[in-house]
């Protein structure tokens, strides 16, 4: 703040020949330019979002630039790894938006921790909504990316809405019902879960009680994600106070489980990059998705890693080289194709 005032003071001074408008215009352009991050709310289905608007360096209001929604894995918060792309691809020169899903982080949306992919497509289509209405982007030259199940919900919705000019993403996770077998418990364990989750629903309709499983457990088998996943665990990364470790809402599963955005690809008629490695998650079923995506102007850029699958994927969400790696070749599609 002292340093914003001593700023403008010495413009103030510098600029003191210069009539009153002329002075005030050359406040309002340093302020711009110091501006690097604004929290915002928009409505989504009668919600309202919370999100972070990241600006470039030297931002100038006057100006119009490109902007990118950022989406990151399921269950996360925008303070976690979308928020960090978002960051970094503003410094790139873009005007970046991460924002929590509804029924996440500051976000509204009943029930909480309710994890649905269809919702959180149109929420994305919802963020693009509000980005058209900042004069300061270009509203053709909106673009989004995502990180992990952030990358099922952008190419979903990407595939649907011609507001959204390219795409990226970045370790994406995208499965089908084949898929989802391989992690959660084979054909009876999946349908145990979806199961369950058609109870848990019915107990919300009739009492509006939510039933919780944690998030992520090293003990917990019924935990949504049961394993030692240290993005998750270790406050250092992504076990933030801001996300929630012990809530799932159960009624997710049906959801998470049947979405398959693996047709979509057939009408995702835009420019694509897919940013993957052999030890991220599914690497074979983002090659299947990217030889069916509709559009000629496509790029698969396959990173080399030791780590086995998915023991990779989790790099991604926030290790300096697979993130700067993942944001350069992101920063170079946008510029040529917004």
């Amino acid at each position: 703040m002292k340093r914003t005032i001593a700023i403008l003071t010495a413009v103030i001074l510098i600029t003191g020949c210069k009539t009153k408008n002329e002075r005030q215009e050359m406040q309002q352009n340093t302020i711009s330019k110091q501006k690097t991050m604004e929290k915002i709310q928009f409505n989504s289905e009668g919600s309202t979002l919370v999100g972070n608007l990241y600006y470039p360096e030297n931002f100038d209001s006057a100006k119009s630039y490109p902007a990118i929604v950022v989406s990151g894995s399921w269950t996360t918060v925008k303070e976690q790894m979308a928020g960090l792309y978002a960051k970094k691809l503003a410094e790139e020169g873009f005007i970046t938006l991460a924002f929590d899903f509804r029924n996440f982080g500051e976000s509204e949306g009943e029930p909480r921790f309710y994890e649905s992919p269809s919702l959180k497509k149109v929420d994305i289509e919802n963020a693009v909504t509000f980005l058209e209405t900042l004069p300061q982007v270009n509203k053709d030259k909106i673009g989004a990316f995502g990180v992990c199940a952030g990358a099922m919900y952008t190419l979903m919705a990407a595939s649907e809405d011609d507001r959204i000019k390219s795409v990226v993403t970045t370790a994406s996770w995208l499965h089908d019902a084949e898929a989802v077998k391989l992690f959660y418990g084979g054909e009876e364990g999946v349908q145990a879960k979806i199961q369950a989750a058609q109870q848990a629903k019915k107990n919300y309709a009739e009492n509006g009680v939510v039933e919780y499983i944690p998030s992520i457990s090293t003990e917990d088998e019924s935990a949504a994600m049961y394993g030692p996943y240290d993005y998750y665990l270790n406050p250092e990364r992504g076990a933030i106070k801001e996300w929630s470790a012990d809530k799932f809402a159960v009624m997710s599963w049906e959801d998470w489980l049947t979405a398959d955005p693996m047709p979509s690809a057939t009408k995702l008629t835009i420019p694509t990059l897919m940013i993957h490695s052999d030890g991220a998650v599914l690497p074979q079923y983002t090659k299947n998705y990217f030889e069916k995506i509709a559009s000629t102007d496509k790029k698969l850029h396959w990173m080399e890693t030791e780590l086995e699958s998915p023991f990779h994927q989790f790099n991604y969400y926030d290790q300096e080289d697979e993130v700067n790696q993942s944001v350069g070749e992101a920063s170079k599609w946008f510029s040529q194709k917004l």
